[in-house]
């Protein structure tokens, strides 16, 4: 009877602790699932080049990624008091032209590859074609990101990654709790960023995309900076582009 007793008492024990683990594990989905209903991301698409800007609320605070031509006048009349920063993915005219706009409405923290410059902006060539004199409005960067593999904004961690060929400073923010990647013009929707600009390369950004983007879960979001959402599986099999990698 002993040795009966103790046997139940153990399997008790067991059942207790498994029903435990389940209801830790079944709470950790529970709020990751919380988390992702407390993230709500807007997009705006404006510019000549109908560029994609995003506004990221989130019960810690508000960011914006990119900051196409009026983008600034966007988030005011949304309602948006506060934006704790811009991320910028890359510095070409059609992603920053609202930057310092942002800047000086919401008094952002701009986060950006490089420093503000002017061969970045590819402005030279927007005036050629356009036969004016085109300037992007200047901005300060307050956050320098080369050589960072991560930062923290509005509480939430994100990864980055450099991947040049369509620019030498595109970065990529990703946010794998919420599978979200912001990626510019790196990666779209049945295509992949142009490399005709100057400094553009296409083995780089072939490779950084192959190194870079193809290794994020396939559920992964993908937010471009141009067009619609897509997912890096749909990419992954869909996408003209990458067959091969």
């Amino acid at each position: 009877m002993l040795g009966r007793f103790d046997s139940e008492d153990t399997l008790q024990r067991v059942r207790k602790t498994t029903e435990l683990s389940l209801f830790r594990i079944e709470l950790s989905n529970a709020f990751r699932l919380y988390a992702s209903y407390m993230v709500h991301i807007s997009c705006f698409t404006g510019g000549i080049a109908q560029t994609n800007g995003y506004l990221v609320e989130s019960s810690q605070g508000n960011f914006v990624v990119d900051a196409p031509e009026g983008f600034a006048a966007w988030v005011k009349k949304s309602g948006v008091m506060s934006v704790e920063a811009l991320l910028l993915t890359h510095q070409h005219f059609d992603h920053c032209q609202d930057a310092a706009a942002v800047q000086k409405e919401f008094g952002a923290k701009v986060y950006s590859f490089a420093e503000f410059s002017r061969e970045l902006t590819l402005e030279f060539l927007m005036g050629f074609v356009s036969g004016t004199r085109f300037e992007v409005a200047a901005f300060e960067v307050d956050e320098i990101l080369e050589g960072r593999d991560e930062i923290e904004v509005a509480g939430l961690k994100w990864k980055l990654a450099h991947v040049p060929g369509h620019s030498l400073d595109s970065v990529t923010f990703y946010q794998g709790e919420l599978g979200l990647w912001f990626g510019g013009d790196v990666l779209f929707e049945g295509g992949v960023g142009r490399t005709d600009f100057p400094n553009g390369s296409s083995a780089l950004l072939m490779e950084g995309i192959k190194t870079k983007v193809l290794t994020l879960p396939d559920e992964t979001r993908v937010l471009p900076g141009h067009g619609g959402e897509t997912t890096v599986g749909d990419e992954r099999v869909g996408n003209p582009f990458l067959t091969g990698l």
